[in-house]
């Protein structure tokens, strides 16, 4: 025997006989009602109909929303650059009348006794400073619907500038041996003065008024600007009398004719006064300028014409005045008065008076009573 017989033979190893794999169980699918097979449903299809048109419905709203949000933006922008720019104007037609006419006519009327130079030189500085209000105004943001107004806002401060250094080339002779001819061409240059205050009231406020008010913004007051202080300057006689410091009023015996002057109205910026008892309602701050028309009734010019303003509140009286060198018959003189420090929010009694001239009689219409509310 083999040494190999001692051993056992191991056993065959017997696979266990093959059992066939069971089907997994597939999930249950519903049944599908209707016809067709594979598309949705008609209830699925009706409510995705209805989900797309409310989504339609609120994306409409949101745009209409959207847009009348933008549409009120840019309302609000174009009413604010209106409003913007008929302040700048009041600004600049204010500091024209208070930096240049007030202080050009106070050293007109002070040149007597002084260097002819000297005054050249101030009313010289005086032009400079109108150029540049003039300059301000042309670097103005313009909304387009302002456009007219702001053409003619130019004009009337060249017309400034222009008259201003007029009267600077020609103070220097009228101070000196050519005094009667260049007194001549100063009176003449104050008409340029007289042409600037037209334009700015016959046209740039009006102009600017009517553009606000189409645009539905009331309120909103343009202020005036007067250059020229009374039409007395027209005369060469009152500029000669002015710049030799002599008086204009005479010494003789009244003129045979009648005498005398009417109130035709008082204004506040573009507020015409009412007289009492109706209470006019005013805005502008408590440093109000009166605007006061006075009309020479009578057959005889006038000369050196006062007219008084007091305003009264809170048992507290404010008053001023303003002295018109000259008036002739038949016309118009348009003064302005301004008057600190009124109280505001409470009633004020405004009295406004033009005093008698020699050989006038009948006083009664030279004076007004108003009842004013000062606002900011």
């Amino acid at each position: 025997m083999s040494f190999f017989d001692d051993e056992d033979e191991e056993p065959a190893t017997v696979r266990p006989a093959h059992t066939q794999q069971q089907p997994r169980p597939q999930p249950r699918r519903p049944q599908r009602t209707g016809g067709g097979g594979g598309g949705s449903t008609p209830l699925d299809h009706h409510a995705m109909m209805v989900r797309r048109r409310i989504a339609a419905g609120v994306g409409v709203v949101v745009l209409i929303v959207i847009v009348l949000l933008v549409n009120g933006c840019l309302k609000r922008g174009k009413e604010q650059a209106l409003n913007d720019y008929n302040t700048s104007v009041s600004k600049i037609a204010q500091e024209s009348q208070a930096q240049v006419a007030r202080p050009l006519y106070a050293t007109l009327a002070g040149a007597a006794g002084k260097s002819a130079l000297d005054v050249s030189s101030q009313v010289n500085q005086l032009r400079m400073q109108a150029e540049e209000q003039a300059d301000h105004a042309k670097a103005l943001s313009v909304p387009s619907p302002m456009t007219a107004a702001q053409r003619n806002f130019l004009l009337t401060l060249n017309l400034r500038v222009e008259g201003t250094a007029k009267v600077a080339n020609l103070v220097r002779a009228a101070l000196g041996g050519q005094a009667q001819q260049a007194t001549t061409s100063i009176a003449g240059a104050m008409e340029i003065f007289l042409a600037s205050d037209v334009l700015y009231s016959q046209r740039v406020v009006p102009l600017i008024q009517q553009t606000l008010a189409a645009n539905g913004i009331t309120g909103e007051t343009t202020s005036p600007s007067r250059f020229l202080p009374n039409l007395g300057w027209l005369q060469t006689a009152t500029v000669q009398a002015k710049l030799s410091g002599q008086s204009t009023a005479g010494t003789g015996a009244i003129a045979p004719g009648t005498h005398g002057h009417a109130l035709k109205g008082v204004s506040v910026g573009a507020n015409a006064l009412a007289p009492s008892p109706t209470l006019n309602h005013v805005s502008g701050g408590a440093n109000p300028t009166f605007t006061v028309m006075v009309e020479n009734a009578g057959s005889n010019p006038q000369t050196s014409v006062k007219v008084d303003v007091a305003v009264t509140s809170e048992g507290k009286t404010l008053t001023a005045s303003h002295l018109i060198d000259k008036t002739e018959p038949g016309s118009t003189s348009n003064v302005d008065i301004p008057v600190t420090g009124v109280a505001l929010g409470s009633a004020s009694r405004v009295s406004v008076n033009v005093e008698p001239v020699p050989g006038e009689g009948d006083t009664e219409n030279n004076k007004g009573t108003y009842l004013v509310i000062f606002g900011k």
